[in-house]
């Protein structure tokens, strides 16, 4: 079998899981573009590939990568395009209505919140707790030991109730009515 067809079936296997890892990490108007790249990176440096590691995490490893480098870049292209400081509190995405539309309310709202938190936590949210990758497979992804992932994998979820609890409190006051 040739790299490239390696890599096609990889595309096959993983591709649609390290999307949705990109969009909850840049959004889905960056996901798309990013998933090429990762395949494209993953094709340049096939023969970098070390055997030692699953092709699903060193997929990963590169998604995660490049989606650091997209948020470097927003970051420093907003430095440069805002004086003003943002001081609402309302959640930022880069998403565009039709997109929001497209998911359903309560994945709306954990997206919204994901987003709203540390890049580690976020990371970590989504691999262990969306992706279900294993402690292992998240160590090794996010070049972390595991027992750090297991204890950041423990913040990051009070982390994001508490968000989803700020951000969506009509909710949690409709859980209470309903239990009485």
């Amino acid at each position: 079998m040739s790299h490239n067809e390696i890599v096609a079936d990889w595309f096959e296997r993983y591709g649609n899981d390290i999307y949705h890892f990109l969009i909850y990490r840049v959004g889905p108007n960056e996901a798309e573009d990013l998933l090429q790249e990762v395949f494209i990176k993953a094709l340049k440096g096939f023969h970098g590939f070390k055997k030692d590691s699953s092709p699903k995490t060193w997929l990963f490893t590169i998604a995660r990568n490049l989606a650091i480098d997209e948020s470097r870049k927003r970051m420093s292209k907003k430095r440069a395009d805002t004086v003003p400081l943002d001081i609402t509190n309302e959640p930022k995405t880069d998403t565009s209505p039709e997109t929001i539309l497209d998911f359903n309310e309560d994945t709306k709202q954990i997206y919204e919140c994901i987003q709203l938190l540390k890049p580690k936590y976020q990371e970590v949210i989504i691999l262990r707790g969306i992706k279900e990758l294993s402690v292992q497979e998240t160590a090794s992804i996010l070049k972390w030991s595991e027992s750090k992932v297991k204890s950041t994998h423990h913040r990051a979820k009070k982390a994001l109730q508490e968000e989803l609890r700020r951000c969506f409190p009509y909710e949690e006051k409709r859980a209470s009515r309903s239990a009485r």
